[in-house]
C-alpha cells in the first residue's frame, strides 16, 4: 500500500485507526495528534518526513525534546506515539520496517501522587455548598463534589455523565470509562441527597427553559451551552480552585484528579481491599492502583516518626 505523502495524512490515518480498532478515548486521540505534529515539525525542520526518518533522526528528536526541558513522562509519551505510528506503518505497508523499534525510553516517573487530607476534602464538600450565584449553582457544585470524592470517577466521566443514569434514586452509577469501558461506582448517602436536590433544582430550569424558548432537553447530567453539550473539564478545572478558596485551601493544591487520588488513598486507609479500589477506579492493571499503597507507607512513616516517643532520640 502506497503511503501517504502529507504528514497530515499519516496522522489522520493513524488516529482513525486507533479510535475504530482499540476504541481509544478522545482525549487520548488528541494527545496522540499533538504528539506526532511535534514530530513532524521537527522532521520538517531537518528537511525530513515520516516516510524517510530513520532511527537517528527519531533519538535526535527524543534529544531535543529533553533539551526543551520537557519530564520524563512526556518524552516517554511522545515516543509512544512515535513507537505506534511506525507499527502501524509498517502493518499498513508504508514502511518496509520500522525505525522506532529498538529505541529505548526514558521510563516512567516514580513520583508518588499528591493528595488531600480528609479534613480537606471535607473542607471542600462544605465550600460548594456556599460557591454560586443562585441556588441551582449551589446545588449543582455540591452534587459535582459529592459524587467526584464518593465515587473517584476521572473529571471527563463526570461531567459527561448521562442524566438517564441518575434517575430513580440509584445505590450506584453506571460510568462509561477510558476505551468505552463499563463499571459500576456505589453512591454514598451524602452523593444520593446532593443529586436527588441538584436532579429537582436541574429539571424545573429545563423545564422552564422549553415553555420560554422552546429550548429541547439535555441528555447530561449536568448541561451547558459548550459544544459537547455538557459541562467542560476545563470549566470544572476553574470551578474546583474557586471552590478551593472558598475552603481557605490554595488553590495550587486542590485539581479533580486530586480528589480522585484522596478518594483511593481514604479508602486504602480505611482497610479497603485494593483489588477492589481497582475496579472502582477503573484501572485495567492492579499494578496501576498499587501506588496507592506507597502513599499510606509514606503516611504511616511520617505518622511515627512525628508521634512515636522515640522518634527523637538519635541511634
Amino acid at each position: 500500500m502506497t503511503a501517504p505523502a502529507a504528514a497530515d495524512r499519516w496522522i489522520s490515518a493513524f488516529l482513525e485507526a486507533q479510535a475504530a480498532e482499540l476504541d481509544a478515548a478522545r482525549n487520548t486521540l488528541l494527545a496522540y495528534g499533538r504528539d506526532l505534529r511535534s514530530f513532524a515539525d521537527f522532521l520538517t525542520r531537518r528537511g525530513s518526513d515520516f516516510a524517510a526518518a530513520d532511527k537517528p533522526a527519531i533519538e535526535a528528536y527524543m534529544v531535543e525534546c529533553e533539551a526543551e526541558g520537557l519530564a520524563a513522562s512526556t518524552r516517554a509519551r511522545r515516543l509512544s506515539a512515535v513507537k505506534q505510528l511506525y507499527r502501524f506503518a509498517f502493518e499498513e505497508g508504508w514502511r518496509t520496517d520500522n525505525p522506532a523499534l529498538r529505541i529505548s525510553g526514558p521510563g516512567k516517573s516514580k513520583s508518588l501522587p499528591k493528595t488531600l487530607s480528609e479534613a480537606q476534602v471535607q473542607a471542600l464538600l462544605t465550600a460548594a455548598t456556599t460557591l454560586g450565584r443562585h441556588e441551582a449553582d449551589r446545588l449543582r457544585n455540591t452534587c459535582l463534589m459529592e459524587l467526584l470524592y464518593a465515587t473517584g470517577m476521572r473529571v471527563s466521566e463526570l461531567v459527561s455523565l448521562p442524566v438517564a443514569a441518575a434517575r430513580g434514586d440509584p445505590r450506584m452509577l453506571l460510568v462509561l470509562g477510558k476505551g468505552g469501558k463499563e463499571r459500576m461506582v456505589p453512591l454514598s448517602g451524602a452523593a444520593r441527597t446532593a443529586l436527588a436536590a441538584w436532579l429537582t433544582a436541574r429539571d424545573a430550569a429545563e423545564e422552564a427553559a422549553r415553555i420560554e424558548r422552546g429550548a429541547k432537553p439535555s441528555r447530561f447530567l449536568f448541561p451547558s451551552s459548550s459544544k459537547d453539550g455538557h459541562l467542560t473539564r476545563q470549566s470544572f478545572h476553574a470551578l474546583i480552585k474557586e471552590i478551593a478558596v472558598a475552603a481557605g485551601i490554595s488553590p495550587a493544591s486542590v485539581t479533580p484528579h486530586r480528589l480522585r487520588h484522596a478518594f483511593a488513598t481514604h479508602l486504602l486507609a480505611n482497610g479497603a481491599d485494593l483489588r477492589a479500589i481497582q475496579t472502582l477506579l477503573g484501572h485495567a492493571d492492579v499494578s496501576t492502583t498499587e501506588i496507592y499503597t506507597h502513599v499510606l507507607e509514606e503516611r504511616l512513616k511520617d505518622l511515627v516518626l512525628t508521634h512515636h516517643p522515640l522518634a527523637e532520640r538519635d541511634d
